[in-house]
């Protein structure tokens, strides 16, 4: 008899308070706030295309579209989102095809968390 075990993972997202502080301080609130939206807007976008060229195997196009997730989570302080982005272009350099399905599959658990944990702290200010 078969056994289907579900395996349900979640991945710790990190905010890089600095960051967001530095952001603030440098913008102020409403600017800052700004940023913060489109950037939310870019990475959700950037996220979606990622899903089609991963599954379309174009791995040159996928390479370019997480690389600039990864400058884009790096500048709003989502240090896991940016790590785990980078992973996914090394894997791709890497040409190892297992560990990037891996790698690609957390990315994306990563960053539907961080989108959320943006949202959650979106109308705070530091």
């Amino acid at each position: 008899m078969e056994q289907l075990i579900t395996f349900m993972s979640n991945e710790l997202v990190r905010l890089d308070s600095e960051r967001l502080e530095l952001l603030y301080n440098q913008l102020g609130e409403d600017s800052a706030d700004n940023v913060l939206c489109r950037a939310m807007e870019e990475l959700a976008v950037r996220v979606k295309q990622s899903e089609k060229l991963y599954g379309a195997k174009n791995t040159m196009e996928l390479r370019k579209t997480v690389n600039s997730l990864t400058a884009i989570a790096d500048q709003v302080g989502l240090q896991a989102l940016a790590q785990v982005a980078q992973d996914v272009v090394n894997c791709i350099d890497a040409a190892d095809s297992v560990a990037l399905s891996a790698t690609f599959s957390r990315l994306i658990r990563c960053s539907d968390q961080s989108l959320t944990a943006i949202w959650d702290i979106e109308g705070i200010t530091v």
